[in-house]
């Protein structure tokens, strides 16, 4: 079935004169998980992680993808016709650089306009032959692919400021405020998430993201949003209207940006704006490229914003305790699967107040399962789970107040002083991470080593970032910050990151600790201005796993004041049966 793909994608290639073609794994928003419509590059490949893209020439095809994927997408392209390269691995080259050696000095490079960035294109332009052709009018996939689903027409979720803590006229206007001051007349924002979070609303278009496929055209007197007007009950229609917001339908930003009738300044993030906005943009108008300000902006989160993070916070760590009890009286005693505890503990999480669903394809990788990074569990072939060895479960939830992801690794049985003391290590730099003061200035790059640390010290290394930013009740990654070394982004109070080092013994078993942190200034230091990370996830961490030996006292003295505070804001809220367990699994070390 991948061949006779490839093979279609390749005739209408000859027809339209093209000689390689490009998938990635984006839709028109440049969104890192996409509505089925735009999953082009899995359908054509077969591999189905989040990030990748595939290259295809008349004689050869390309899967790129980072090391998060490495062995899924091995597993996933066997017979496909698609080799795999590993981004990032010693001489592998990156896509553009293999195009650069595949092609002519004349060939011409299609790919769909809508999907690639502007960024990307302009990066295609500067790293290939001047000769190079470029055709993207026109998206081959969707001539080939029968089924295509159609763009999602959810309903849009209103979410008023009891949740947002700041009315989206506040929003607009701060946004008009930069415009000023960058001497623009229209703001094109693209990204699906910031027009969520400026717009105080939500969706269902994009599975475990809260998001509304839509874009929104932010002027100096007015603004447009462009959406499928089915997605709107009139009571938002109303109130979108008389915050000055006007509806049109979610094609029609093209023709409309096309019609730019005097010369204006139009700011866009080339990053997140589609190469096909960009072309409908007259030539008449400036354009002014710079990083969306609003990311920046969301990232920082406001009390009333925090507050329903922690709020939320407590209700996922009722769910996780409530499921880890049923798991250590199930295992061995019933038959259970990776499927089967994933759906038990969504089963938890449901019971909880303001519960929306999932924030990710919930991670349960037993055994060797566990050290394949972003594994995805398959009623036809998840492992069962038996009283022994390593499980690693990573998972999350959006709540109305709040976004979650949490990791734990857990003993079923017995283990080996190997794994404990792997265990411990990944341990050591979590704890080291989540300790850490630093004056303000700071960016994740600064602090990535202190997780790794332990682990290097003893030859042993993990292949992915140690942090990520995560929104509110919005995508669970979201930049600008992360904590990883390529990253610069400075740290700031009220963002939320998450503190996640592990190690993977492949085909054996993997562990990874992940709590959530929000940056706090430290109060504690009088003389400057530091910070610090406040611990947000309430989960016991499993006891057993740990070889005391190898921790400072300090290390111990956190854990044991972590473990404290998870008894002492979760027992109020469960039963005597409930407590009682969490009062053995919360016990000073």
């Amino acid at each position: 079935m991948k061949n006779e793909r490839l093979q279609k994608l390749r005739s209408l290639m000859k027809e339209h004169g093209i000689d390689a073609y490009i998938i990635p794994s984006s839709d028109p928003h440049q969104s890192e998980y996409v509505a089925s419509r735009w999953k082009s590059r899995a359908w054509l490949s077969g591999f189905t992680g989040s990030a990748g893209t595939v290259v295809v020439t008349h004689d050869k095809a390309g899967l790129w993808t980072d090391s998060r994927y490495f062995l899924q997408a091995a597993q996933e392209l066997k017979e496909s016709g698609i080799d795999l390269f590993k981004m990032g691995t010693p001489d592998v080259p990156s896509f553009v650089e293999w195009l650069d050696k595949e092609l002519d000095y004349a060939a011409t490079v299609g790919f769909d306009g809508a999907v690639l960035s502007h960024k990307q294109v302009e990066e295609l332009r500067s790293s290939l032959s001047d000769q190079i052709r470029f055709e993207y009018q026109v998206d081959l996939i969707d001539s080939i692919w029968p089924d295509r689903p159609s763009i999602p027409t959810n309903s849009v979720i209103p979410l008023n400021e009891h949740y947002t803590g700041k009315a989206r006229k506040i929003k607009i206007d701060q946004i008009r405020q930069h415009m000023q001051d960058q001497d623009t007349h229209v703001h094109i924002v693209s990204a699906l998430d910031e027009i969520a979070w400026i717009l105080n609303i939500r969706g269902n278009d994009v599975e475990f993201n809260p998001v509304v496929y839509s874009f929104l055209v932010i002027s100096t007197e007015r603004a447009t949003l462009y959406i499928d007007p089915q997605k709107l009950d009139p009571n938002l229609k109303t109130s979108l209207e008389s915050d000055g917001i006007d509806l049109r339908d979610y094609h029609e930003i093209y023709q409309d940006l096309s019609r730019l009738s005097e010369p204006v300044t139009v700011l866009i993030d080339p990053a997140r704006s589609n190469q096909k906005l960009v072309d409908a943009i007259p030539e008449t108008c400036r354009i002014k490229k710079q990083t969306d300000v609003v990311i920046g902006y969301k990232a920082v989160k406001n009390p009333t914003e925090i507050k329903g993070i922690k709020d939320a916070h407590r209700r996922d760590g009722v769910a996780l305790v409530r499921w880890l009890m049923w798991l250590e009286k199930s295992v061995g005693k019933e038959p259970l699967n990776e499927v089967s505890i994933a759906e038990k503990l969504e089963s938890f999480r449901q019971q909880g107040e303001l519960y929306q669903g999932p924030s990710f394809n919930t991670i349960a990788g037993y055994g060797g399962n566990g050290a394949i990074v972003h594994y995805a569990a398959q009623p036809q072939t998840a492992a069962d789970i038996k009283p022994e060895g390593l499980l690693l479960i990573d998972s999350g939830g959006q709540y109305m107040d709040g976004t979650t992801d949490i990791t734990r690794t857990l003993a079923l049985g017995s283990v080996t002083a190997e794994q404990k003391t792997h265990f411990t290590l990944v341990l050591k730099g979590h704890i080291d991470l989540a300790m850490a003061t630093f004056p303000q200035g700071t960016g994740g790059s600064h602090l990535d080593v202190l997780a790794r640390l332990p682990l290097w010290q003893h030859g042993l290394n993990y292949g992915h970032g140690t942090g990520h930013g995560v929104g509110h009740f919005l995508n669970v990654h979201e930049g600008p910050q992360q904590i990883r070394p390529e990253n610069p982004t400075i740290l700031e109070p009220g963002m939320l990151t998450s503190n996640e080092p592990g190690y993977y013994r492949e085909g054996e078993y993997g562990i990874r600790i992940e709590n959530l942190v929000l940056t706090v200034k430290d109060e504690s230091i009088k003389e400057a201005s530091f910070l610090g990370f406040e611990t947000i996830s309430l989960c016991p961490i499993d006891r057993t796993l740990i070889d005391k030996s190898l921790l400072s006292g300090k290390e111990i003295d956190w854990l044991n004041q972590y473990h404290k505070r998870v008894w002492d804001e979760l027992s109020p809220l469960l039963d005597d049966n409930e407590t009682e367990w969490l009062t053995e699994k919360t016990k000073p070390l």
